[in-house]
């Protein structure tokens, strides 16, 4: 009985999820370019050719320096170091230390003793000195004038070779990271990533959050911290970035002269990633808040390394996917699929298409933000356009979806802060930067094709992570998620059928 009502299920919602994504009352997807052109346009990349090359110098040390004179009326500059570190090499029962350790890089050192020096010293310049750390890379950077440059770089220097690290700073900062802590958790975006990293890598390293559980932060030592200096901040994985009015010699003479106090372990995160590799677990983080007006969701399958040459594919796919919010009042004028036959039925709030890489994976999927009697409906229009995505794509979107992500990729480095990231962050994962021209080449090169075998590798009969917070009691369970990813599925071949 169970099964026969489920098949009648399937047969009377065919029609409303059709007419959702496929009904001639919502607009033809080329609706939103009717003023520009009937079709999306391939931009003219010849303008990329006149930014000036990044420069790349490896020192004997095996530290990578890396410089992009960016031209700028503001004659500023951005200098960092990048770190191939981060939570995921802590060692068990440390998880919080490359956190703990950002916070505490700027208490002081034995030339500028105190915080206040190194605030005084950084103020003065009229300069911005920052940090951040993520699950494989921390990062400590500079934004000064471009005559300023080599005090950014002697500043930095000092902060990672010779750090006090004073128990008084370090008691104090234990409270400062707790309250941190607290701010997160009203965060919900990055709560249900934090949930869905549990969910997706479940007792690995990479699982485990960025700030570390509570217990650690209160018992985390001065030893701790030079040990995880001693261990991940060597040559080999650091990366020296500046970009703006920068001259790229006088960088690498700065550089020599300053950093001679890491170690040369040839140790690289590469091999620390070998032997501890990470495995797509393909669990749930489910709890249930009845108070919460909104349930929040993601969904996600194991993605892409940074190096996989399928990784360019997803990132079109994310694009396809989209992001749409209802406050911005696009809905069913926009090019996502997705995101029209969500306006159109009133299903969610929100909207977001994510691809995060990592060394050797990656999540790829959709979080999403939606009252609780539309869950159902809600889910089952995601996983079936997840579906549609291996077996029906359309020129026009795959056009569009590239033109978007160019754009989206160009908006990301205005300006010379991050152009020295992107450009340290590519060193990291890369092992080199590489061109923009390069980079659309490889964007211009994906098709319908290479999105429909692409979504094959990563949807179809492929495990399924979930992370949900609210109002959760009419999500399906993970089960049910897992089996409609399934490539025999009639339910998907019918709904097929009717857009053909």
């Amino acid at each position: 009985m169970a099964a026969a009502a489920a098949v009648r299920s399937k047969r009377r919602l065919l029609p409303y999820f059709h007419r959702l994504l496929h009904s001639a009352a919502s607009p033809s997807p080329n609706r939103f370019l009717r003023h520009a052109s009937p079709v999306p346009r391939a931009a003219d990349h010849s303008p990329f050719f006149r930014l000036p090359a990044a420069r790349v110098s490896t020192l004997p040390t095996g530290l990578r320096v890396v410089t992009q004179a960016y031209p700028a009326a503001t004659r500023m500059a951005s200098v960092g170091v990048w770190v191939d570190a981060g939570s995921r090499f802590e060692l068990p029962g440390t998880n919080g230390t490359a956190h703990f350790l950002e916070h505490m890089a700027f208490k002081g050192t034995e030339r500028r003793p105190t915080a206040h020096a190194l605030e005084v010293e950084i103020e003065d310049m009229g300069a911005r000195l920052n940090a951040y750390t993520s699950r494989e890379q921390t990062t400590f950077f500079a934004d000064v004038q471009g005559r300023d440059v080599p005090a950014a770089l002697d500043v930095l220097s000092d902060i990672l070779q010779h750090p006090r690290f004073p128990q008084q700073a370090i008691q104090r900062e234990r409270g400062v990271i707790l309250r941190e802590m607290e701010e997160v958790q009203g965060m919900m975006e990055e709560v249900i990533f934090d949930h869905l990293h549990t969910a997706a890598f479940r007792d690995h390293p990479l699982g485990d959050t960025i700030l570390g559980p509570k217990e650690n932060i209160q018992s985390i030592s001065k030893n701790d911290l030079q040990q995880y200096i001693s261990t991940h901040y060597t040559c080999p994985r650091t990366v020296v970035s500046a970009a703006g009015d920068v001259d790229h010699d006088e960088v690498v003479d700065k550089v020599k002269e300053l950093f001679t106090g890491f170690s040369t372990d040839p140790t690289t995160a590469d091999q620390l990633v070998e032997a501890n590799p990470a495995v797509f677990t393909g669990s749930e983080v489910r709890i249930e808040d009845a108070e919460m007006p909104l349930a929040h969701l993601a969904i996600a399958f194991k993605g892409s390394s940074w190096t996989d040459p399928r990784s360019i594919p997803l990132m079109v796919t994310q694009s396809i996917l989209g992001s749409w919010n209802r406050s911005i009042g696009v809905g069913n004028c926009s090019g996502s699929s997705l995101a029209r036959g969500i306006s159109n039925g009133g299903l969610a709030e929100s909207l977001m298409a994510f691809n995060t890489n990592y060394r050797d994976t990656g999540l790829f999927g959709i979080y999403t933000t939606a009252p609780p009697d539309a869950l159902h409906d809600l889910s089952r229009l995601i996983m079936e356009e997840f579906r549609r995505l291996a077996f029906r794509v359309s020129e026009t979107e795959v056009a569009r979806a590239r033109n978007q992500l160019k754009s989206s990729l160009l908006l990301h480095i205005d300006g010379s802060t991050a152009v020295s990231e992107n450009n340290g962050r590519q060193m990291l994962t890369y092992g080199r930067v590489m061109p923009f021209l390069e980079l659309f080449a490889r964007i211009d090169a994906v098709d319908c094709a290479a999105i429909m075998e692409t979504a094959k590798d990563f949807i179809v009969d492929k495990d399924v992570a979930l992370a949900a917070v609210g109002p959760v009691s009419n999500l399906p369970e993970l089960s049910w998620f897992r089996s409609q990813t399934s490539s025999d599925d009639k339910f998907t071949a019918k709904l097929f059928s009717l857009g053909a």
